[in-house]
């Protein structure tokens, strides 16, 4: 049996997916026009600049950033020809590869992440309170913690 949204929870959700959807749109507009790169090339910079070495598996990196293998294949091709990201062999694993985030990938990333924090700041922190903030916080670790289930 189908368990209807009330209207409460209709109001609810339609409100968290506009503002998530509009965010994340705005998100990869502004990394698009301003660094030249969308949101998904970004997330991949930016777990690599903070995973050690900045080298990861490619099958970790690809569950870290919640991307299919195939993917995140692509992306990293795209990466690569813009000299950001270098694939490599793991030598303990023939099937394996690493991804390895190249200097000229971390200065991309370091440039792209001054507008990046200012639009997040922007259109997302600057419409709370400090107690909203915290509340949003508490909400997301929820979700998803039950969808990591």
């Amino acid at each position: 049996m189908t368990r209807w949204l009330d209207a409460d929870e209709q109001r609810a959700w339609r409100a968290f997916y506009a503002a998530a959807t509009l965010l994340l749109d705005r998100l990869d507009r502004e990394l698009q026009h301003d660094a030249g790169m969308p949101h998904a090339y970004y997330e991949i910079l930016v777990v690599l600049s903070e995973s050690p070495g900045r080298s990861l598996r490619m099958s970790e990196l690809a569950l870290l950033t919640r991307s299919s293998r195939s993917r995140l294949s692509h992306a990293v091709t795209k990466l690569e020809g813009k000299g950001w990201v270098k694939r490599r062999d793991c030598d303990d694993d023939k099937r394996g590869q690493f991804a390895d985030l190249t200097e000229a990938g971390f200065t991309a990333l370091a440039e792209a992440a001054h507008g990046h924090v200012e639009t997040v700041r922007t259109h997302l922190f600057d419409a709370l309170t400090p107690d909203q903030v915290a509340q949003l916080e508490t909400i997301s670790r929820q979700i998803a913690e039950t969808l990591k289930q």
